[in-house]
């Protein structure tokens, strides 16, 4: 039976002369596959609707092994990304997150939810985009069960030093006093840095983007998001890379 649900529109391939097959990250299931017949007619309402980074209500039609989307209308576009190349190479990254680590065949309000307000932020320069990246890599893997251990030093307990080293192979910490020499691949983080990397994890989602870090304390962060993403989902991202290289 048909239904009706909000959808990012995160994955398009043109199938044919008039079809495309579409991968939407939705409200009330998950990231799905759906065909959308004369989609790339642009006289047809469904164009827009279902183009890539589009934010839409969707009509779906559950098929064998895939969906089909019978109608689209679009409630946002985030038109100033196209604009800016560097931009849209981050958000077809955070797309690629979505596809990867996001839900499927069942509800993902909070996901969708933590896409658009990403998104929302990077389209209007509300939040530098080396602050948003992390806080969406973070809380993505947070809420999708791989919740880092970020308390206190795993070897002496103290909460707090000067500096501390990130392990992104385990999501643990620990105290430079406690380690002298990295390993693992472990990443040195500033006091700053650490508190802005707990704050991805265990903030409030209306205070998730509300904090403000040095160039060098963003650059510590970013590195320890990117390599815990990598090891926890043992996967090398190619749009991350494309967006390393323009940077």
């Amino acid at each position: 039976m048909k239904f009706r649900t909000e959808g990012l529109i995160i994955k398009e391939q043109n199938i044919g002369e008039q079809d495309k097959l579409i991968h939407a990250l939705t409200k009330t299931n998950g990231v799905i596959k759906a065909f959308v017949r004369g989609a790339k007619n642009v006289k047809s309402g469904k164009s827009a609707a279902t183009s890539l980074l589009s934010y839409s209500m969707l009509t779906v039609h559950p098929g064998r092994d895939s969906y089909s989307i019978s109608d689209a209308r679009t409630l946002r576009v985030f038109s100033k990304l196209r604009q800016d190349v560097k931009k849209m190479c981050l958000a077809q990254y955070f797309c690629e997150l979505a596809l990867t680590i996001c839900p499927r065949e069942k509800s993902a309000e909070k996901y969708l939810s933590l896409m658009l307000n990403s998104l929302y932020l990077l389209n209007e320069d509300k939040r530098p985009a080396e602050l948003i990246k992390p806080c969406l890599e973070m809380r993505l893997a947070a809420m999708s069960g791989y919740l880092p251990d970020l308390i206190m030093c795993r070897s002496c307990g103290v909460y707090t030093a000067p500096s501390m080293w990130f392990f992104p192979r385990t999501g643990a910490i620990e105290c430079s006093r406690c380690r002298s020499v990295p390993s693992d691949g472990a990443i040195l983080l500033s006091e700053a840095a650490l508190t802005a990397l707990r704050h991805t994890v265990y903030a409030d989602d209306d205070k998730l983007f509300s904090f403000a870090l040095s160039d060098e304390g963003l650059g510590m962060l970013n590195r320890a998001s990117e390599a815990y993403l990598q090891y926890r989902f043992e996967k090398e991202f190619k749009t991350l890379g494309f967006y390393k290289a323009i940077s």
